[in-house]
């Protein structure tokens, strides 16, 4: 077999029972890499310390993974404009955070007659957000109901990070001012600039 060294330097071609011994001189496992290999390959390591890292870099990689979600907002054609915002900040929220939004308006009885009313409100709604998402399925009707899909600019990983990085900034600060809750720290940062400069 080809023994490779603990450090990753190369012993060359060795019998088993070499092999076995230098495991045990080095106080190491013997670990097959590449059975299919002519001759076999096998290398000296601590097969407890391999297992352990492989499964913290596999967490890790887990960790950083994002999972596309499509998160879902109902509209009726003749919304208020008030729940209009409210919504409108729903899809904003989502954008942000990096997932896809799909708008669906619902018709009842007449209003089925009427779908530019309900193809207007989406081309509305795709405008207001346009600085953060783009249409990715243009409106389509589907049965009562017509649909359409946004899609962020910003890629969901690159949402995590930002989030991340601001969740460690409000940690940091509360860290710098102990005792003193964000809203006062915001309060007194207000105060300091409706002060007037003294000439």
């Amino acid at each position: 077999m080809r023994l490779v060294g603990p450090s990753g330097e190369q012993v060359g071609i060795v019998p088993l029972a070499k092999a076995l011994e230098l495991a045990q001189e080095y106080d190491l496992d013997l670990v097959e890499v590449a059975a299919n290999a002519r001759p076999p390959v096998c290398k000296l390591m601590d097969y407890g310390k391999f297992k352990y890292e492989s499964a913290m870099k596999a967490r890790e990689a887990r960790k950083n993974q994002a999972h596309t979600v499509i998160k879902e907002m109902k509209l009726r054609p003749k919304i208020d404009p008030h729940d209009y915002d409210t919504k409108k900040g729903h899809v904003v929220r989502f954008l942000k955070q990096g997932d896809k939004v799909k708008i669906t308006i619902m018709f009842r009885g007449r209003e089925q007659s009427r779908p530019e009313l309900g193809y207007r409100l989406l081309q509305r709604l795709a405008e207001d957000v346009a600085d953060l998402g783009f249409v990715e399925s243009n409106p389509k009707q589907d049965g009562r109901n017509m649909i359409m899909v946004l899609g962020p600019h910003k890629k969901k990983t690159e949402a995590m990070a930002e989030a991340r990085q601001a969740q460690e900034a409000r940690k940091a600060e509360a860290r710098a001012n102990p005792g003193k809750s964000q809203n006062a720290a915001d309060a007194d940062s207000v105060q300091a600039a409706e002060e007037p400069a003294e000439a």
